[in-house]
């Protein structure tokens, strides 16, 4: 059996963290669980995942698309939480850019709260 890391770089394996979230079995149970499930998805072009967490206010136009797109073009190298609390999630994505160099996406992320599920609203980048 090939054990596998998340990509969220929470250092544990696949199966026993964003997995489940990825298969629908559970709902992310903490904004953090979102956010690194949700940066997880976008490291495995997992488009639906992204768009059905993402808050229904926000889904307008192609954004699955958007989301596929954007996930088959980063090179997406690691994730690190820097804050978090109820709602919120301050994060570093780090990526390679066109040059193969190392790049940073600083967001503060917000999230909601609806049904018993946790959903991504938007960000403020740095």
């Amino acid at each position: 059996m090939n054990v596998i890391k998340c990509p969220c770089s929470s250092g544990l394996d696949y199966i026993n963290c964003c997995q489940p979230y990825h298969l629908r079995a559970v709902a992310a149970p903490t904004v953090t669980a979102l956010m690194r499930s949700r940066y997880a998805a976008f490291v495995l072009a997992d488009a639906d995942y992204l768009f059905e967490t993402t808050h229904f206010s926000k889904r307008k136009g192609n954004l699955r698309d958007s989301y596929l797109k954007s996930a088959k073009n980063t090179k997406w190298v690691k994730l690190e939480i820097i804050a978090a609390d109820s709602t919120t999630v301050e994060f570093k994505a780090f990526y390679l850019n066109k040059r193969f160099q190392t790049a940073v996406l600083h967001e503060k992320s917000s999230f909601k709260l609806e049904d018993g599920k946790w959903y991504y609203v938007d960000g403020i980048f740095y």
